[in-house]
């Protein structure tokens, strides 16, 4: 029997309400494998944590989160809690940066069943992966205020930008472009000409890393040209790498061109495997909809899949991703309310659950 530790955060907002499909699939999951088990723990943290005790988890949190294979996270962030930095910098964030995730990978991708929000891109086209940095640039955490309430008062935040960082983050993105072998290459997303230090850096380090991966195509990309290419030529994308900030932003944009934010899912991974990964849906808490019960949990049950293959059995990780597919396709099936259908966030689990079992 092989035994699996899951650390589960439902969070806040809509997290809890994703996060009870995720773990439906995987029950179903370890139904379908029989020498699999999942032993699940569940911490009670966020916003609603914080507003009780001051803090977005215990004290002691991250020593409990070390003792497990891997995260599940569903969201993060609540209106009630301000200003708006608290709720990252109390919980996720800590949990990236102390457990080294330095990878945050977003796949985008249009699934079979979801109308693409671009004329004439279909499937085939919109493919690719995003390698965002994630414990160092922009999100450092660098800086401070001073004379903070006078006319003189001054703001300084600071972007950070190692060479083993940048190094590091790099070989991932040209190991998983020879991985894929989709097109096997790798754009680095930069701003190298307004940036004058950290993204020339950047750029410098990219060219060394390259010459170590022949085989592989590369481009070097503004972010701005990137974020236009991303809508007008997405075919041309296999693997992109960037900084912390710069993916943030551009995965966003790619959800929004694979059909919905409510279908864009993620990974941070410690790929030495010192310490657990953790896997969330990328979504946030969407308060505007919590509560409500239609929150797409698609995003959730594909992170799901992501854990699965990282935890070594891809073959689960796939027939995850060919149940989603299917239910997608399935015009009979209930669909999310995000893409133009009626169901309820639990439906949808089910769903997938039923379309997991059919194809086992």
């Amino acid at each position: 029997m092989d035994k699996l530790d899951i650390a589960v955060v439902p969070g806040d907002g809509v997290g809890s309400e994703v996060m009870a499909e995720g773990l439906k699939v995987l029950r179903t999951v370890a139904r379908i494998h029989g020498g699999l088990e999942f032993r699940l723990r569940e911490f009670p943290w966020g916003c609603e944590h914080y507003l009780k005790t001051g803090r977005m988890m215990d004290e002691n949190g991250l020593d409990a989160l070390a003792d497990h294979d891997a995260i599940l996270l569903g969201a993060v962030g609540a209106p009630g809690v301000v200003p708006d930095h608290v709720s990252l910098w109390g919980l996720l964030l800590p949990i990236r940066k102390t457990f080294d995730q330095y990878v945050n990978l977003r796949p985008i991708k249009l699934l079979q069943g979801v109308p693409g929000r671009l004329v004439g891109k279909g499937p085939e086209d919109i493919d690719f992966v995003v390698v965002r940095e994630n414990t160092e640039g922009e999100y450092s955490g660098v800086g401070g205020r001073v004379h903070i309430g006078t006319p003189y008062e001054v703001a300084v935040q600071s972007n950070i930008f190692t060479r083993t960082g940048t190094e590091r983050i790099m070989r991932y993105a040209f190991d998983l472009a020879r991985a894929r072998n989709k097109s096997k290459s790798v754009v680095s997303v930069t701003k190298s000409n307004a940036c004058n230090y950290s993204m020339v850096f950047w750029d410098e380090v990219f060219r060394e890393v390259a010459r170590d991966y022949p085989d592989v195509e590369t481009h070097q990309v503004h972010v701005d040209a990137a974020s236009m290419y991303l809508i007008t030529k997405p075919e041309w994308f296999d693997v992109i790498v960037a900084t912390n900030l710069f993916g943030d932003i551009l995965t966003d944009e790619g959800a929004a061109i694979q059909g919905s934010i409510g279908l864009a899912a993620g990974a941070n991974l410690n790929p030495e495997r010192r310490y657990p990964s953790m896997f969330e849906p990328i979504h946030g808490s969407a308060p505007d909809i919590a509560g409500r019960g239609i929150a797409n949990p698609i995003a959730m049950i594909w992170s799901v899949s992501m854990m699965l293959d990282f935890l070594g059995h891809p073959e689960l990780g796939k027939l995850v991703m060919q149940a989603i597919e299917c239910t997608l396709s399935d015009c009979k099936a209930p669909r999310p309310t995000d893409l133009g259908g009626t169901a309820s966030t639990s439906q949808v689990g089910d769903a997938v659950c039923e379309r997991l079992l059919a194809l086992k």
